[in-house]
């Protein structure tokens, strides 16, 4: 009796089990069947929206495809080539602001550099595009596209492994670009944490990750994944990073890892070129005044391909395939475009103004004009007015903040001292008056020789010429010392139409420009008063420390030539 029940239970227990799992097969059978229903589905509704097609964009259209659709950076080019294309490339980072080219030529270099026969870039290495703003990673490695990261079997998403208590690595970029580039825009947005990551593959060509899941000793895992985290995930590739950033404001560690390439903002050439590609695309004809009205309103070659296409599409709701001025002004209005500043200097000479030389934005060079008046104190009691500079600067950065006073006005209190001290001038017998017309404030020290030039202008009622410009730090000693940016000083004073330019001598070593102009390098400032007033008869002899050789005017196509006596008047 007792057995009989207990094959009853067994048989009960049994066909409890069998209709327990018959119905987990017929509920699986009946999940997969609604799963391909749902996928058949999902399938018909991305084939539909892939027969949806819109037109190209003209921007796209427009995307130079090689180097020589690439314009206006020939040196940035040509250093990226240096880099990239020889047997040893390097990282890169290029300066520059928007719209100048620096994903398109990086795109073409590397197509050269696999072409090239000592690189070892090898066909398909790849191009991995990359926006340093948009890369957001988990701070408990969940998740990271740039550098990769571990699915442990705990969470979501771990792949197969996982309910076997695997953890799955999941490779990033850095190791996507292996054998290629990797290249990342905005790089000067990248979180702190993922660059200090970044500089650690950069320095070990690998990628070594963690997971307290892993055990060496688990013969559970995949040899592959034992690989993975015994030797590292390969990363060999070279980075080249583009932002519109300073130098400054990049990490030195980062930057003392690449190589820097700075792409300089197109000038109206080079944006014309761009507009009427653009619109030969767009079967648009443009009119040349049309054409000269976009050069001073586009900054770079993203608004001159903007500008075509809006205007464009004006005129053909007007049933028009011509751009006319009207278009592009119409178009410059409403988008809020601001003017490109070009100034233009003439033959004209007056007393007590002089050009300067500045740098603003990324390496953009313009000319500064520094204006001065004097009028003769009776009394002993005169006065110094300065306008348009900036007297103070707060700057904030790594933790710190810091209050800076202007070193234009260090400059102004300079030139007091050298008038002084050099030439006898006892500047508190004059009202003087120095401004920096225009509404851009001005800082830095490079405005020292035009300072004291449109002074001594002033005070002599000698006219200095508007052909002529100059750039230079002054010292209580009189020296001109040396500033930065001067090649993009230099080639601004020649498209504003400068025939000279005095520069610090010291500049001249390191002074690379396609500029058409004759540069006079100089070491104090009376060589510029011996050309520029030597026949006032305020002039007092030039310091034992000045006395040099007759100048020579250099050209920055090597050519030398003597410098001409400049014209005086004697008050």
């Amino acid at each position: 009796m007792f057995n009989t029940v207990l094959i009853l239970l067994q048989l009960f227990v049994t066909l409890v089990m069998g209709i327990y799992f018959f119905n987990m097969l017929r509920g699986q059978h009946t999940s997969k069947s609604g799963l391909e229903s749902d996928s058949a589905r999902e399938l018909e509704k991305l084939r539909r929206l892939k027969q949806i097609r819109l037109t190209q964009p003209l921007a796209e259209k427009t995307r130079p495809q090689d180097l020589s659709e690439v314009v206006g950076q020939k040196e940035g080019i040509r250093a990226l080539k240096a880099a990239l294309c020889g047997p040893n490339p390097q990282h890169v980072l290029i300066y520059g602001p928007p719209g100048v080219g620096k994903t398109a030529a990086a795109r073409a270099v590397l197509k050269e550099a696999i072409e090239a026969g000592n690189s070892p870039f090898r066909q398909g290495a790849k191009f991995v595009e990359m926006d340093a703003t948009t890369l957001r990673f988990d701070e408990r490695g969940i998740a990271d596209p740039l550098i990769g990261s571990v699915h442990d079997p705990i969470y979501q998403g771990a792949g197969a492994y996982g309910p076997a208590g695997v953890p799955q690595p999941k490779p990033g970029a850095v190791t996507k670009a292996h054998g290629g580039v990797l290249f990342l825009d905005e790089i000067g947005e990248l979180h702190p944490i993922q660059m200090n990551k970044l500089l650690k593959v950069l320095e070990d060509r690998k990628v070594f990750l963690e997971s307290a899941y892993y055990a060496s000793g688990n013969k559970d895992i995949p040899p592959h994944v034992h690989e993975i985290f015994q030797k590292g995930l390969p990363a060999d590739f070279r980075l080249i990073g583009a932002t519109t950033r300073s130098p400054e404001d990049i990490p030195p560690a980062l930057r003392s890892r690449c190589v820097e390439i700075f792409f300089t903002p197109l000038k109206p050439a080079h944006v014309k070129s761009i507009a009427e590609n653009a619109a030969k695309k767009a079967g648009f004809s443009l009119e040349d005044t049309a054409l000269d009205a976009l050069c001073q309103y586009a900054q770079n070659g993203r608004d001159s391909v903007n500008i075509v296409q809006t205007a464009g599409s004006v005129a053909l709701l007007e049933q028009r395939h011509s751009i006319t001025e009207q278009d592009i002004n119409w178009v410059a209005e409403f988008g809020r475009y601001t003017p490109r500043y070009d100034k233009k200097v003439t033959d004209l000479s007056s007393v007590g103004l002089v050009n300067g030389l500045a740098v603003f934005g990324p390496d953009q060079g313009m000319i500064m004009e520094v204006e001065a008046t004097a009028s003769e104190s009776e009394s002993g009691d005169g006065s110094l007015c300065v306008t348009g500079i900036v007297e103070s600067q707060e700057l904030e950065g790594r933790g710190q903040r810091l209050i800076r006073s202007s070193s234009a006005r260090a400059s102004v209190e300079n030139m007091l001292t050298v008038l002084g001290r050099c030439y006898g001038i006892d500047t508190r017998h004059y009202h003087l008056h120095i401004n920096f017309p225009g509404g851009t404030p001005i800082d830095g020290p490079s405005a020292g020789s035009a300072i004291v030039t449109a002074v001594y202008s002033a005070i002599c009622g000698v006219p200095v010429s508007g052909r002529i410009a100059m750039t230079g730090e002054l010292s209580i000693h009189g020296k001109i010392k040396p500033v930065g940016g001067v090649a993009a000083k230099v080639n601004a004073a020649a498209e504003a139409g400068v025939t000279t330019v005095f520069i610090p001598k010291e500049n001249l070593k390191n002074l690379f420009c396609d500029a058409n102009i004759r540069i006079v390098p100089v070491e104090h400032i009376s060589e510029i008063f011996e050309v520029l007033f030597a026949e006032n008869p305020l002039s007092a002899p030039a310091p034992a420390a000045a006395a040099a050789a007759p100048q020579q005017l250099i050209s920055a196509r090597g050519n030398t030539e003597a410098v001409p006596q400049a014209e005086g008047t004697n008050r």
